[in-house]
């Protein structure tokens, strides 16, 4: 296809069977349960919902027991709800992230599907599935999951009610405004920013107000508030300092300040952006030239553009996210799935894409499993055998992939399966390589360690920091000492829990048994002073002390 071209292929290609989507779930979800939980951001979000669960309520989301604002709560309550049936396991935390980032595949696939035929949509596919970006943070414990499954939901609704007929667009409308209360109930009302936004810079380029009359506003409205409102209602009536920090500190505040302390160079997403995009960038060049051009089967397609809104819609939100003074990783993950039905459009052929993601995929991964070899050997003197398995099982599945996409043009989509499949583990094993790297990223050896001197009755200190995911592996709560960071709010809000490093030693010197979690240098300084305890366990983060 030129790049300038207008249309697409319209053959309809081999179908994607029930059996080759549970082959894909089974190994995206490979080793959920195996990797340990990492600080800071999945003990976090693993310990959120654990409380939850504990304490019954389902309203106000408390962080070591203190009030925790900083997000809505529909992961929390997911996750909450998994736990009661599974218990509370780094697979069970895991499972409604890494499970909707999954989600996100048959969505763009079902979508591209239906407005492009089955060539482009088995292209779409492959484009998400093999994005390196997208298969690395798609596995870790966040919130930006959910929130880029339920937002790109709301957005491929969107733009396929203005793509269709009159008889279909009322409940795909009303699935787009289901879809957005959904997000914002994720992560927050920068869904209306970006929807909402991208229209608006349609709508002006296009010079066509057309889709405005197509929203279905008034039942589509009913709908998102009858959804999205009543928590934010809830949960301030019972927390009347809930709508400042959540509203103003939380959105604006992280907009338009540097108070989060997460500030990063203007074009810090670009280097990430590429990351994504590095196996279909002929794809996407083909689409920048043609400016989303291409048009849907001639039975679809209408006076919109669904492509041009998606190309508006991803400018729109990296442009956004890169003027925030609070810059993360994750925030760019909601671009994925629409520039994967965008490339998966673009695309000649979808064995030819997954061909040359396979062979970039070998590079990338020797490239990053030789970095954590070489970091470890340097940063600790030494590389733990289990770190060289898992490199060598991230190489292996890289070169099996290359092997399943190296058939025939005409060979079935049964190898396109399996070459992402395998792709999708030698990146897990990666990240399995990663966590057990030493330093140590998580405190489960450390609590196996103090596990056996402790009992349900016994105080359980955290001084100088509070480590994430000590809780979730503890199945308990801290008395914090000398610290606040993330949890100044809620301690704020229940002054008389805060406890000063010398507060601590005056109780702990008293006598009794405890446990007692130090930063290192805490401990190092409060041991010369003589305060009293024995060392049970540490890592290089924590210093775990008993006082008996």
């Amino acid at each position: 296809m030129s790049s300038g071209a207008a249309a697409v292929p319209r053959a309809a290609g081999p179908g994607f069977g029930l059996w080759l989507w549970l082959l894909l779930g089974v190994a995206w979800l490979g080793t959920i349960g195996v990797r340990p939980l990492l600080d800071p951001d999945e003990g976090r979000y693993a310990e959120i919902p654990r409380e939850m669960l504990v304490s019954g309520d389902w309203v106000t989301p408390r962080f070591n027991d203190l009030k925790y604002f900083e997000k809505p709560p529909l992961q929390y309550w997911a996750t909450a709800a998994v736990y009661e049936v599974g218990g509370v396991r780094p697979w069970t935390s895991r499972l409604w992230g890494v499970g909707l980032a999954f989600a996100c595949l048959p969505l763009v696939y079902a979508f591209t599907r239906r407005l492009y035929g089955e060539r482009a949509a088995l292209a779409g596919l492959a484009a998400l599935a093999v994005s390196p970006f997208f298969l690395i943070v798609g596995h870790l414990n966040l919130l930006d999951q959910a929130f880029t499954f339920f937002l790109s939901a709301a957005l491929f609704a969107f733009v396929a009610a203005q793509s269709l007929g009159d008889s279909q667009r009322r409940p795909l409308m009303l699935l787009a405004w289901g879809s957005a209360a959904l997000a914002v109930l994720s992560k927050g009302i920068v869904v209306g920013v970006l929807c909402g936004g991208s229209l608006v810079v349609y709508t002006l380029l296009e010079r066509d107000a057309r889709p405005w009359r197509r929203l279905a506003a008034l039942p589509g409205l009913a709908l998102f508030s009858l959804i999205a409102v009543p928590w934010f209602v809830l949960v301030s009536l019972r927390n009347p300092s809930f709508p400042g920090f959540f509203f103003v500190h939380e959105h604006f505040a992280r907009f338009l300040t540097t108070v989060h302390q997460r500030v990063e160079p203007w074009w810090f997403f670009l280097p990430l952006l590429l990351l994504m995009v590095l196996p279909w960038i002929p794809e996407m060049v083909r689409a920048l030239r043609a400016g989303g051009a291409a048009q849907p089967q001639p039975e679809v397609g209408v006076e919109f553009k669904p492509l041009r809104f998606l190309l508006i819609y991803c400018a729109l939100t990296l442009a956004f996210f890169s003027a925030s003074g609070s810059k993360l990783v994750p925030y760019i993950l909601p671009l994925a799935p629409p520039l994967a039905v965008v490339a998966g459009v673009y695309a000649v052929d979808a064995r030819a894409l997954v061909r040359r993601a396979a062979r970039i995929g070998v590079v990338f991964v020797v490239i990053l499993a030789v970095g954590l070899v070489v970091y470890s050997a340097r940063r600790n003197g030494y590389v733990p055998q289990e770190l060289l398995l898992w490199c060598a099982a991230a190489l292996l599945g890289a070169l099996l992939a290359l092997f399943a996409a190296g058939g025939r043009r005409d060979e079935g989509v049964g190898r396109v399966a399996g070459a992402l499949a395998l792709t999708f583990l030698a990146y897990q094993c990666l990240l399995c390589a990663f966590s057990i790297m030493p330093p140590a990223r998580s405190a489960a050896q450390l609590v196996s360690e103090v596990r056996p001197y402790l009992d349900p009755q016994l105080p359980l200190y955290s001084v100088g920091q509070y480590r994430e995911t000590l809780s979730p592996y503890l199945g308990r709560t801290l008395i914090l000492a000398g610290y606040e960071g993330e949890l100044a709010f809620g301690l704020g809000e229940e002054p008389q829990r805060r406890l000063s490093v010398e507060e601590f030693a005056d109780r702990w010197s008293s006598g009794g048994a405890a446990v007692a979690f130090f930063e290192p240098e805490v401990w190092d300084e409060w041991r010369r002073r003589g305060l009293p305890g024995r060392v049970i366990a540490a890592d290089y983060h924590t210093v775990a002390v008993s006082r008996l």
